[in-house]
């Protein structure tokens, strides 16, 4: 198998050497698009590969990506950011995996560690992501009889482990996209509205999430939300968007806090428990009840966040957020 590893860069220069030996001896081609650097980031990539080129940044990743694709050459393809990182354990995996692999697998997932808290080794978030790819498919037919052509591809899931350790975190690149997606087409797909929450809710500014009050409040409001517990289907809808369902609704109860909209924020706290609990729509009742001076009502509900209720978005709703409240009114 041969393989070429292609990324997209920008301003890369404190990252790039770190991510580029820790893949040495594993590739045969290295493509390296740059989407507008001012920093050294060209310089450092010509230091390992002449196939360097410039795109130019249209606010869409998809782009970018498949420009890098279509420079690559080789059997498969490796799809690589630069605040990656393989260890020593891992590279061997892969240089393994290269031998080895069945070219009849056109994807191979490789676990994603990104730190809980960035810089911090002891715990990871841990998924698999698609990696490696083959570049041309091969069409097969499948089925003895009524025979059909295989669509899906095959997928390998590798013990290979990646390190996703940022230097600096993208949230307000990240949010800007998603907002000019939203401006342009007015609906994303689940998965990016649940990553728009995620990041919002974790690392928006003010002025960033009110901005995404009408978008959130329009597709993903309480009412649709209690519609979709309700309805015949609530079984197919909570497996399919349950996250997204969730993590918008604590997009809804930040915005009510911050907006000071008392309201607004215990109905969509109601209907929060009443259909999809989580720690977060709590912990901001909670804290909306500890700045007005309420503090037995902001106690039972910060103690919901702690106790009764899980996660959609953050850990710490659960645990040294509310604490904190509950410390200062102890204290």
């Amino acid at each position: 198998m041969t393989i070429s590893v292609c990324m997209i860069v920008k301003n890369e220069e404190k990252l790039l050497r770190r991510c580029l030996d820790s893949l040495a001896g594993l590739y045969d081609e290295l493509v390296i698009v740059d989407t507008g650097s001012i920093d050294n980031t060209k310089e450092i990539a010509w230091e390992y590969t002449r196939d360097v080129y410039d795109f130019k940044w249209v606010n869409d990743f998809a782009a970018a990506r498949n420009f890098a694709f279509s420079k690559c050459t080789k059997e498969y393809i490796y799809s690589a950011d630069a605040d990656e990182v393989l260890d020593e354990a891992n590279m061997e995996k892969f240089r393994v995996l290269k031998q080895y692999l069945d070219p009849e697998f056109e994807i191979v997932r490789m676990w994603y560690l990104t730190p809980l808290k960035q810089n911090e080794a002891n715990g990871f978030e841990k998924e698999y992501r698609p990696k490696l790819f083959k570049r041309l498919r091969s069409w097969t037919w499948i089925d003895p009889v009524h025979e059909s052509m295989r669509l899906e591809p095959t997928i390998y899931d590798s013990d290979i482990s990646i390190r996703h350790l940022p230097a600096t975190a993208h949230e307000g690149r990240d949010i800007a996209i998603y907002e000019k997606a939203v401006n342009r087409g007015g609906t994303l797909s689940p998965k990016l509205h649940q990553y728009y929450a995620e990041e919002l809710y974790l690392r928006g500014s003010k002025d960033e999430i009110l901005r995404a009050k009408e978008y959130f409040s329009t597709h993903v409001g309480p009412a649709s939300l209690w519609a979709a517990k309700n309805d015949d289907s609530a079984e197919d809808a909570q497996s399919a968007d349950f996250a997204m369902y969730r993590s918008s609704l604590c997009v809804l109860a930040k915005i009510a806090r911050i907006e000071a909209d008392h309201t607004k924020l215990y109905e969509i706290a109601m209907i929060c428990m009443a259909t999809f609990p989580c720690s977060e729509v709590c912990l901001e009742v909670g804290i909306d009840y500890y700045e007005t001076g309420d503090y037995d009502n902001a106690r039972n509900w910060l103690t919901l966040a702690m106790k009764q209720t899980s996660p959609a978005i953050d850990p710490e709703a659960c645990g040294t957020k509310p604490e904190k409240y509950l410390e200062l009114m102890n204290s």
